[in-house]
């Protein structure tokens, strides 16, 4: 089960930044990079954004990517 991730209002980075070839989605939170850069300048797409993560990264994990924090190498 992926690490839980942060309320909207926090940055669900947590400094992984490993992604899926053929999602893009980062294995530790789930964004991609589009996201990643719209996090930081369009705040308003923070909570749509945030939405998308539980389930992306539950996905990753079913596909049998390591994710959250043990996406780490």
């Amino acid at each position: 089960m992926p690490d839980p991730i942060a309320p909207p209002e926090e940055r669900p980075c947590i400094k992984v930044c490993e992604y899926d070839e053929d999602t893009e989605w980062c294995l530790g939170c789930g964004m991609t990079k589009r996201e990643k850069k719209a996090w930081k300048r369009a705040p308003e797409y923070r909570g749509a954004i945030h939405a998308n993560l539980p389930a992306r990264l539950d996905a990753m994990a079913a596909a049998g990517h390591r994710t959250g924090k043990t996406a780490k190498k």
